[in-house]
């Protein structure tokens, strides 16, 4: 297996011949490491009948994984540095579809999208459709043009095209902006899937899964990520659609979760009718109401309202103390007063997230829109109705504008687009990306259908005493993700008595079908398979801005090969090491980071990326200003809007003051966007023409022999 890695298998060989050996040599490869894959999960589920402790199921696929993907990187280890930045340019179209399919669905695809799916219905298609249409960009506006410029990453594209280091500089800082953010969310899933599959606590899990991201891209650069990313797509793509498949037989006995996605969600809708005039729905959702209303008061004057809750928390402990109840009680009843807000201001911050939730929770559906319906309010109703209508459609178009251009504007992505052979292959590697990708985003709404049949049908209405062991044990893990509450003192489960998360629902999937646990592991392992890709991707791509473009290209041109590739290793650890401390204060969910870095790449990239390739005349200090300015705009907006932002920049306002139009923070770039083009074509206008060198560059890129060019 040694050998499939090595350079000499294809390094250096241009013929067809050569390329073809390589290619079946591949096959061969991934053929036997499937097939052991299927072996190994057998195995394990034979060994879970005969009592194996599922503690060691999760720490098997754990070890075993990360050691197949650690095996990998040290057989891809290179000083090479066409192999450590591009792998050497010789990756087959259809290998490199796959890689860029695990690179692609990290951990908010594999873990997120379908959870958002559950949660809010429709809206969550916008994720679906502008991620894929972001590949159809990608292969008109991008893919073949950066290739045949031949540079090794998007900076290096922006050097060159723009002629000088200031865009090139830029163009690092929006990079490792874009991609820090990023990599925070996929440190954050590795974290929680980690500490699932071996009870550790999260932040244990965060850097314990960060020793499998290093193993590969700190030895092999692209080279093993590459390999890596190919193994991790066959483990994901099997993991997530098993699951599936299965809910699929279980509810209809048809095992094409596809077909069946609109009868099942015409029951779903059934249910969620029944659901909204339940009478102990209604009783609950009054309790919430209720409980709202008194936080509401409380909120008028903080300070006194905390003085009375200390006051009556002690009053009641010491009469439990003068009345010698029992020990338990008197615990309770002290850690009620310890856990009473330390000052008003603690309190008004509390109160007023405990009050947001409760007015979630006074809603029908537990807050959820219902799945069929396309958008919140309605066009035909009140003015409120109206405007709540109009605000949700602007909110799904700019979400799937951002997703698409952001998506045609990640470095991460487009850097695969390096290490094809041609530019042809070049072309034919997004037809396989679009295919790969395809294969999961046309499942995740169907998952996300049957989960909340499930939910709805087996989950709401059960006794609390006989609700399934997977509830307490992802309970464990973090509160935040599930938590169950007898509201109303019935002893059954309602719907708002339960909040879920939406990243739990890929990796409970198997415990809510009711399958063996060795499924859950290896859904697990797939969701960590598809952080650790993108992980990897990422901070590739952050090393090699700032010890190829930064270092090498602007400080010392005549560094060493091995020099340069040794800083990008030392970078990569550092910055990894940085990425792992964010993730593990948990300052935002996944879905949101992602969104953010698809908003700041599509703001800070798409723009000089698309008018540097089709309009000559298009300048550098306009690049630089244009890519500025898109970054600034959406990162104002972001910082105004966004909560956790909102508080570590002070930011006290109402939101609606910093809102424009009701647009979300994480579409933010919907503003960048225009503005970073009007900037680039307006100064590109009153400022000198690009050197006729560059504007050859440029019409030759784009026209002659498109289709066949090796350059």
């Amino acid at each position: 297996m040694a050998g499939m890695f090595d350079a000499g298998a294809a390094g250096g060989a241009s013929s067809a011949a050569a390329n073809a050996a390589f290619k079946k040599n591949l096959n061969k490869v991934y053929g036997w490491y499937t097939g052991g894959f299927v072996v190994f999960v057998l195995v394990l589920a034979v060994l879970e009948q005969l009592g194996m402790p599922r503690s060691w199921i999760g720490f098997t696929f754990l070890l075993a994984t990360i050691g197949l993907y650690a095996g990998i990187g040290i057989m891809s280890r290179t000083t090479d540095a066409a192999e450590y930045y591009v792998a050497g340019r010789r990756v087959p179209a259809v290998y490199n579809g796959m890689a860029t399919g695990a690179d692609w669905m990290s951990a908010a695809s594999f873990i997120g999208m379908a959870g958002t799916l559950y949660l809010t219905g429709y809206g969550g298609l916008a994720f679906i459709m502008g991620w894929t249409g972001g590949y159809c960009l990608v292969a008109l506006f991008l893919a073949p043009y950066l290739r045949k410029f031949g540079q090794f990453t998007i900076p290096d594209f922006l050097g060159e095209r723009y002629g000088g280091n200031t865009a090139r500089f830029v163009g690092i800082l929006i990079a490792i902006l874009v991609s820090f953010v990023y990599v925070v969310a996929q440190i954050y899933g590795v974290g929680l899937i980690t500490a699932r599959l071996t009870g550790v606590a999260f932040e244990l899990g965060v850097f314990l899964g960060l020793g499998g991201i290093l193993v590969c891209s700190f030895l092999g650069g692209m080279r093993a990520v590459t390999w890596t990313q190919v193994a991790q797509y066959i483990i994901l793509i099997v993991a997530y659609m098993i699951p599936v498949v299965w809910l699929s037989v279980k509810q209809t006995g048809v095992p094409i979760p596809q077909a069946v996605y609109g009868y099942q969600l015409e029951k779903v809708t059934a249910k969620e009718k029944q659901l909204i005039n339940d009478l102990k729905e209604l009783e609950v959702r009054e309790i919430f109401k209720q409980r709202s209303a008194a936080l509401a008061e409380k909120l008028k004057d903080p300070a006194a309202a905390l003085a009375a809750d200390k006051a009556a928390a002690e009053q009641k402990l010491a009469e439990l103390k003068a009345a010698n109840a029992p020990a338990a009680e008197i615990a309770a009843a002290e850690k009620a007063l310890a856990s009473l807000p330390k000052d008003p201001e603690a309190a008004k911050k509390a109160w007023t997230a405990a009050k947001a939730a409760a007015d979630t929770k006074a809603r029908p559906l537990n807050g959820m829109t219902p799945h069929a319906q396309a958008f919140a309010g309605d066009p035909k109703g009140d003015a409120k109705a109206q405007e709540a209508y109009d605000v949700s459609r602007r909110n799904f178009l700019a979400l799937i504008f951002c997703l698409m251009v952001g998506t045609a504007a990640l470095p991460h992505i487009l850097m695969r687009y390096y290490t094809v052979p041609s530019v042809k292959e070049a072309r034919e590697s997004v037809t396989w990306s679009l295919f790969f990708i395809f294969l999961l985003y046309f499942t995740a709404p169907a998952l996300a259908v049957l989960v909340k049949f499930e939910v709805f049908n087996v989950l709401v209405g059960t006794p609390f005493d006989k609700l399934p062991a997977w509830v307490a044990a992802w309970a464990k893990v973090d509160p935040s993700l599930l938590s169950l509450t007898d509201i109303n003192k019935d002893g059954i489960l309602q719907l708002n008595e339960m909040t879920i998360g939406g990243d739990i629902i890929v990796l409970a999937t198997p415990e809510i079908g009711g399958l063996p646990y060795v499924i859950s592991g290896m859904v697990a392992a797939g969701g960590l398979a598809a952080a650790l890709s993108t992980a990897d991707g990422l901070l590739l791509t952050i090393a090699n801005a700032l010890s190829h473009d930064l270092y090498y290209k602007m400080i010392d041109p005549n560094a060493s090969t091995a020099r340069r590739v040794t800083i990008s290793k030392v970078l990569l650890l550092v910055v990894a090491l940085l990425a792992a401390y964010v993730a593990s204060l948990k300052v935002a969910d996944i879905l949101f980071l992602v969104s953010a870095a698809f908003s700041l790449a599509a703001a800070g990239f798409f723009p000089a990326l698309v008018l540097g390739i089709f309009w000559k005349r298009a300048t550098g200090p306009a690049a630089v200003l244009g890519m500025l300015a898109g970054v600034s705009i959406t990162f104002y907006y972001m910082a105004t809007t966004q909560p956790w932002l909102r508080s570590v920049f002070g930011v006290t306002g109402p939101v609606a003051d910093y809102t424009w139009w009701g647009i979300q923070p994480i579409s933010a770039g919907i503003f960048g966007v225009p503005v970073g083009l009007a900037v680039i074509i307006l100064v590109s206008l009153v400022t000198p023409a690009p050197s006729k060198k560059i504007q050859e560059l440029v019409e030759h890129v784009r026209y002659p022999n498109l289709g066949t060019s090796k350059a």
